[in-house]
């Protein structure tokens, strides 16, 4: 069994919209603190505690879930003023709308197709307004290199940074990256997933507040230790491999129990940190490399390997550095 979820797309407009959105949530990191006297980890953990978040409204953010209640109203509609509770299907019903599918919706989402579906038949013109009552209790994983590693339970939005508070922040031996795997909603669900990669320097020391994402229910929030490579992508077993001493793609390869059938070994990338908040590409024959043709690598802290699969056009060719210190997987089905 393997997981084919890192197809390596960055979605600009969704992480623009949650770094430029008027109604953003924004993290100030005090420009006061002294990092230059603090180790690493208490570098982070104080730009953790010490930021500020500033909710000035998260209906641009917040994707609707079962049990959820919504309180409706459309100009010039009156029948449509109604409070609703999305049932366990992620389902509302509406009188002359009839049913909608609202699970994963954001609130202008929604707004907008009950606005589409009243000017189909009903009326010229419209003002649809769609307020969240009562938020369902979303669970939120944060394990790793965190203080209180666990499931946490919370309400209405929460953001990266909001997360790693609540689980009292990181460990000494925490890395430098965070990973975010996010289930692709569906219906029927599947097991599709995604995986957001954040460098937390460039988030909690440099400030770069578009790294500051909106988590979702069921989004598992990663902290590993340093000293880690990342290998994802048609490989057996993909994960984050701790590196004991000097460790080769070879090596690395083989911690992940090698190669599905599926993959295309000769178009193997690693990513590596720049220093800049970005990563550099290096394109690697995994087949040379295994046959002696070409040496193997050496890889380094943090360094992402991703395997692509044999068949798939332009697997790398949707990646973009458009946000410093973010990589964005876009999700695949995993069989």
């Amino acid at each position: 069994m393997y997981r084919k979820h890192l197809v390596l797309f960055l979605s600009i407009s969704l992480f623009i919209t949650y770094g430029c959105s008027t109604t953003q949530h924004t993290t100030k990191v005090p420009s006061t603190v002294d990092f230059a006297a603090k180790d690493k980890t208490s570098k982070l953990n104080e730009a953790i505690m010490l930021s500020t978040a500033t909710k000035v409204s998260t209906r641009e953010d917040y994707r609707i879930g079962p049990e959820d209640v919504l309180e409706i109203e459309a100009y010039n509609v009156e029948e449509l003023k109604k409070t609703v509770r999305v049932n366990s299907m992620g389902e509302i019903a509406l009188p002359l709308v009839g049913i909608i599918k609202a699970e994963g919706m954001t609130i202008p989402e929604l707004e907008k197709k009950i606005t589409d579906k009243l000017l189909e038949k009903y009326v010229e013109e419209t003002v649809v307004t769609v307020l969240v009552k009562e938020y369902k209790s979303q669970k939120i994983s944060v394990f790793g290199a965190v203080e209180k590693p666990r499931i946490y339970a919370v309400t209405g939005q929460s953001y990266l940074i909001d997360m790693l508070a609540m689980a009292e922040g990181l460990t000494k031996d925490a890395g430098n990256l965070c990973y975010v795997i996010r289930p692709k909603v569906q219906n029927p669900p599947s097991r599709s997933a995604e995986t957001i990669i954040i460098d937390l320097n460039e988030l909690l020391i440099n400030g770069n507040v578009n790294l500051n994402i909106p988590v979702f229910t069921g989004d598992v929030i990663n902290v590993p230790k340093g000293g880690v490579v990342f290998v994802d992508g048609a490989v057996k077993k993909p994960g984050v491999f701790n590196t004991q001493g000097k460790t080769t793609l070879i090596q690395a390869i083989a911690m992940a129990e090698g190669l599905n059938s599926g993959a295309q070994p000769d178009e193997i990338r690693i990513f590596r940190d720049n220093g800049k908040g970005e990563r550099d590409v290096i394109p690697v024959d995994y087949d040379a490399v295994r046959m002696g043709k070409n040496p193997d690598i050496l890889l380094v802290d943090n360094d992402i390997v991703i395997v692509p699969e044999a068949g798939v056009k332009n697997f790398f060719s949707g990646f973009l550095n458009a946000i410093k210190g973010l990589i964005y997987f876009a999700p695949v089905p995993v069989f």
